[in-house]
This record gives C-alpha cells, structure tokens and sequence, in this order.
C-alpha cells in the first residue's frame, strides 16, 4: 500500500499523476514515485523520492514527457521508507514498471528462487519480485505475462504494470486490494481510490477480487486471472472533485469535524417514517420475519469503527433487546469463530476496504452466515460483499483520523436499533422519541462547534502532558476508547481508556498530578456512579476535563453539551473530544492530516 494512480490517452501524464497522487496524500505513506512512456518513447523513464509528493514533483524533470504513465505513493511494510524501496519497481533492462498495493505473502521464497536463477533485486520490497516474475515471462502478450507471474503469488495485490514493449496499454489486476478503472473521453485512468479520478471522471469501474482489466486509450476490457472475459458496467460517482478540498480550512480534519451537523442531516434525510414512528431501510434486504428471527447480533470493525460498532451493540440491546456485542475484525477471523444461523454479522468499516473486516466478511459468507455491510464509499468490496447494509453518508474524509465518519455511523446503527426494536418490542412513544431526539442531533452538533473557542483554551492547558487517561461507564465507555484513540493517533501522547467502573481494580495506581482524566459524565442513571470516580481520582490530586451535561464540582475543566435522548448521548459526547484531540495537536505542532506511521484505508494485514 497506499496508492496508486495510472494515465493513458493524449495529455502529459506526469502534471496528472502528480495531482492524483496529492489526492491520495490522506491515506498516508513515506515515499512516492512515477513512470512514464508513450508510443514514440523507446523505454521507460521513472522518478522517486522518499518523503513528501512534493519531494518527488521537485524531481522530475522539466523534459518528462509521456502520454502513459503509473505512480504509487508508499507505506512501508517491506523494507525502510528509502528512495531504492519507493515504488514504482523496475527489472535490470528497465522495461517492465510495477507499482503495488498489499503484501505477498510467499516473497522470501520467490525472491530466493529468482536470486538462485542470478536476478540482482535493487530493493527490499516484496513488490520487486512482481517485476521480475513478469519481466522473466516468455508469455507473448502483456496480459500472459501478467497473469503468469499471478499464478506464483500469494498474498493481496492491486497493481499497475507497464511495459516498454506495450507503450499503449496498461495491466491492472486486484486481489485484496482495490483497483478503480476511471473512464474518460478518449482516455483512461486507473486508481487505487476514486479521490485520484473525480477531477476528470465520474463514470468507474470497481474491478473484483481475481479480475484484471487492460487499458488503452479509446477502450478498457476486464477478464479474471485465468483469462475468462468479465463484464463490467460503469456506474457514476456521486461525491464532487470539491468535495476533496479543504474549502477555507487549514486541514482536513478541521474541516471534516465542521461538517458534521451536515453530515447528520445527509444520514437521516428519507429515512424516517413518522406515521410508523420508524425508519426505512430498504438495503437492508431484510424482511420483518427475518428482523425477529435475530437471536444475536455481533459488529466487527477495526479502530474507530470497532469503537462506532460498541455503541451500536448497546444501542440494539437497548432498543430491541436483542444480545449484541463488538469485536475487532482482526481478532475474530483467527478465532475460529461458532458462526451461528440465528446471528446477524454487521461489518463496519469507513471506506469499505478495510482487508481485515473484508476477510471477515468473507469467511462469514462462506460458512453460510447472513451479514450487512455499514460503510461509507459506495460500491466498495465489503458493500458488495455482503447481503445488504447501510451508507452512512458521510461524504469523502481525506483527513487519516475518522471523525465525521465516526459520527455518522454511530446515527447509522441509531438507525438499524430503532428499526429493529419497532419490528420487536418498542413502543410507539419510544420510537417517536428517539425520532425527535435524531431530528435534534444537527442542531446540536452545530452548538457544540460554536464552542471550538473555549476547546481550544482547555486544548492548550493540556498540550504539555506526558499520558492522559480517559473514562466512562457503560454508554460513556465506547466514546472514552475512541477519544483515547483519537488524541494518541494525532498528538502521539500517550492516552488510556478504562471503564469508570475499573479504576480502583489498577489504573488508580497511575493518578496523579501530571496525569489529566477526561470522564464522560452524562445526565444519566450512572450520574452519581460517575460523580463517585471523580471523587476518587480528585482524593489523589487528579486534575479532570469532564465532559457532561452541566458543570461538575470535582472537575478541573468542564465541557458542557446539550442533552439529547439517554441513548443518542454518546453520539453528542464525542464531538468535543474531537477538537480536545486536534487542538492539542495542534498546540504540539503535529502533522494533523498525516500523522506518523499511520495510513487512512489499511488494506493489508
């Protein structure tokens, strides 16, 4: 991983991939790189650098002339970021390109293979053994020689290969890993995330795991890696090429968490049913028989989605009374999971391609589970994947750290608990309270924002810790966990999440001054649990940041929300937190947008 970006057709590809490779600066990497030709060109010309895009734009050369050409933007998993590891990776003669996304698995034994048989490897990458496997290929066409060295790999791929010898055509082939054909007027392009193509299209190809495609200028074919012709119907990208800029704010993030009473407002919009005191969801292709049939329900995402998917387990035991809990998608597949019939599996995750929840998804299917898909990008492998589910609308989120994305699929799994507690046993009057309290969420949200002010004073005064612990019972403990996540991911200090309820079985032993507690205090029947823990931790000179309904004695700071229905308050609760996290970053001087180590669509294991 992290990106890729291909050209083909009249223009001069170099200024296009660099512009296509800025947009995909979000999903974070270490080094980038490019390679172009064109059908008068006698071979191959490449550029890379280990850094910034910017790095590697002050590279090229003024004469870099191409009309076909492939980029990558890296995120080290073989080898340390360096200019020799950056892709895009090229055989000794300098006639066979390959830029790479994923991991193959069997490399080691590759490489050995081919080193015995006296191939020089230039690079520690596992994706370089691609390149020879392709260039040592007596296949006669670009597509065989492509799909022969296929056959010896194991792992997760999204390519791009180019070949001197075939300067009009470029080979793309996923498994694991996504690959995006763009179709344009006389021109194709090919991306690993449609942020790199809305600019010049919006009609896409979303190519399957086996598949490969070849494009040319005025035409594009798909087929499967044994050979067989697929077809492929282009469909239309709703989001803008504006949507991808910071429209006035200095990040990405800052923009995104401003959006979010929108982005609310987008979740909700048409699927209300008042008369019903419900909502529709249609995409659910689930039927009321089959709603009660549930006996379970068990959410799988990672990170922040893991965190989304624990408030809508609560949410579903509370409003349908049905047994539900969260677990990382990581850990579950290796688990060997009991796949039970009367289960219902939700797979979460923000851009749909997340390889861990994929792989779920996929060994549910094949152990004949029924599980619903709750994503944000339309079209991606795991809404394809599964037997129905739900967008959460949020609109693209460039920034690495999810916010309005977090947000808006907690509404979404608001959303399936009060369908399926209507469905079951809530009432009429709660479904029609939890509707009001719904309809309320943008409004408040923006009055949150209002407050960024007086975040930010708090933001500052904590900017100097070392650690930071964060806490909440039952409701508060899920939004606890994400806001921990959300200020190590961007501020890199280090930050605990407990339940409330926890603190004196150990973390106790950790208060002290220079450790600040943030608690999640809501105007809840815990409230006087949670005034309890605050009470320990002031006994031992704590200082508190409490985020709550109204001011809290004990606390050193106090954020104050608007009250909304006991079982939307998380949603509310967290928002703050989200500009704690980027304001304390911001006071530390961190790359917000792009923080270290990390990538915005992990699509590896």
């Amino acid at each position: 991983m992290c990106g890729i970006v291909g050209y083909i057709g009249k223009r001069d590809v170099a200024p296009l991939l660099l512009e296509g490779l800025q947009r995909l600066e979000y999903r974070g990497y270490d080094s980038a790189g490019i390679v172009v030709t064109s059908p008068k060109a006698s071979g191959l010309k490449t550029v890379k650098a280990k850094g910034r895009v910017r790095d590697l734009e002050a590279r090229v050369p003024k004469r870099f002339a191409g009309t076909t050409g492939i980029a990558h933007t890296r995120w080290a998993t073989h080898g340390a970021p360096s200019d020799e590891n950056a892709h895009p990776h090229l055989d000794a003669e300098g006639r066979v390109a390959v830029v790479h996304n994923g991991i193959i698995d069997n490399a080691t034994e590759l490489r050995a293979k081919l080193v015995a048989d006296g191939v020089e490897f230039l690079s520690e990458t596992d994706t370089e053994v691609l390149v020879h496997l392709v260039a040592r290929s007596q296949a006669v066409t670009l597509e065989e020689k492509v799909r022969e060295a296929l056959r010896h790999v194991e792992g997760t791929y999204g390519i791009a290969v180019m070949h001197a010898d075939f300067s009009d055509r470029i080979v793309v082939a996923r498994n694991g890993s996504p690959v995006v054909l763009g179709i344009g007027e006389k021109e194709m392009f090919v991306a690993s995330d449609i942020a790199a193509l809305v600019s010049h299209t919006r009609q896409i190809v979303t190519l399957e795991d086996g598949e490969m495609a070849t494009l040319k200028a005025d035409d594009f074919r798909t087929y499967t890696t044994e050979g067989s012709r697929t077809t492929a119907t282009p469909t239309t990208v709703e989001w803008e090429a504006e949507s991808y800029d910071m429209g006035g704010h200095d990040t990405y993030m800052h923009k995104e968490i401003s959006e979010q009473a929108d982005a609310v407002d987008r979740v909700l919009r048409g699927r209300i049913d008042d008369r019903f005191s419900t909502v529709h969801l249609g995409g659910l292709n689930l039927d009321a028989r089959e709603a009660r049939g549930i006996r379970r329900v068990k959410i799988l995402g990672c990170g922040t989605s893991y965190h989304a998917g624990m408030i809508g387990a609560q949410l579903i035991e509370e409003l349908a009374r049905i047994p539900a809990d969260a677990e990382p998608a990581s850990e579950f597949r290796y688990r060997n999971p009991v796949v039970d019939p009367d289960t219902l599996y939700v797979a979460v995750s923000q851009s749909g391609e997340t390889y861990d929840v994929l792989a779920a998804v996929q060994e549910l299917k094949r152990k004949g589970a029924r599980v619903l898909g709750v994503v944000n990008v339309v079209g991606s492998a795991i809404a394809r994947e599964a037997d129905g589910g739900m967008y959460v609308h949020a609109g693209p989120e460039v920034c690495v750290v999810s916010t309005k994305c977090f947000t808006n699929t907690v509404v979404a799994f608001a959303l399936l608990a009060l369908h399926l507690g209507r469905i079951r046993d809530l009432s009429v009057s709660d479904g029609k309270r939890l509707i009001e309290g719904l309809r309320k969420l943008p409004a408040q949200i923006a009055e949150i924002l209002k407050t960024e002010d007086e975040i930010k004073k708090i933001a500052e005064e904590y900017a100097g810790a070392q650690s930071m612990m964060f806490i909440g019972r039952v409701r508060g403990y899920p939004v606890a966990l994400e806001a921990s996540l959300k200020l190590k991911e961007i501020s890199y200090i280090h930050a605990e999440a407990y339940p409330a309820s926890e603190l004196k079985h150990g973390p106790l032993a950790l208060i002290e001054p220079a450790l600040p507690t943030v608690a999640i205090v809501p105007d809840d029947e815990l409230l006087e649990k949670n005034r309890a823990a605050l009470e320990e931790i002031k006994a031992r000179s704590g200082r508190i940041l409490a985020v709550a309904h109204r001011e809290q004695e004990k606390a050193d700071h106090t954020i104050v929300v608007p009250k909304n229905e006991t079982e939307l308050d998380p949603i509310l609760m967290g928002i703050p937190l989200q500009l704690l996290a980027y304001h304390t970053a911001l006071a530390m001087g961190r790359d917000i947008d792009k923080p270290r180590n990390l990538a915005k669509s992990v699509t590896v294991e």
